[in-house]
């Protein structure tokens, strides 16, 4: 988060299961990338990339197939100068 920001993170029980969600402040993700974010290798922006990471950008793809092979969700969503990734793992039994 830039500084006066912050970073939030959330458990909450949903309806549809248990919601684990972290929330930073910052500039807002283009809409037009966010369907994209958790695309294998995509990479939103390189020129922001940071200048010693070797990072691939498998981490969301990696983290969704995760998620969704537990029965749950993955999503983000931006916008007034809040980005939100949230996890949703389905109830036991369910």
């Amino acid at each position: 988060a830039p500084a006066g920001g912050h970073v939030r993170i959330m458990v909450a029980e949903r309806p549809a299961g248990t919601e684990v969600s972290v929330e930073n402040t910052g500039e807002d993700i283009d809409p037009q990338v966010l369907p994209r974010l958790f695309d294998r290798f995509y990479r939103a922006d390189p020129a922001r990339a940071h200048p010693t990471s070797d990072g691939a950008g498998l981490g969301l793809a990696i983290t969704k197939a995760i998620v969704e092979a537990h029965g749950g969700r993955a999503s983000v969503k931006s916008a007034q100068g809040v980005t939100c990734f949230s996890l949703v793992f389905p109830h036991s039994g369910e």
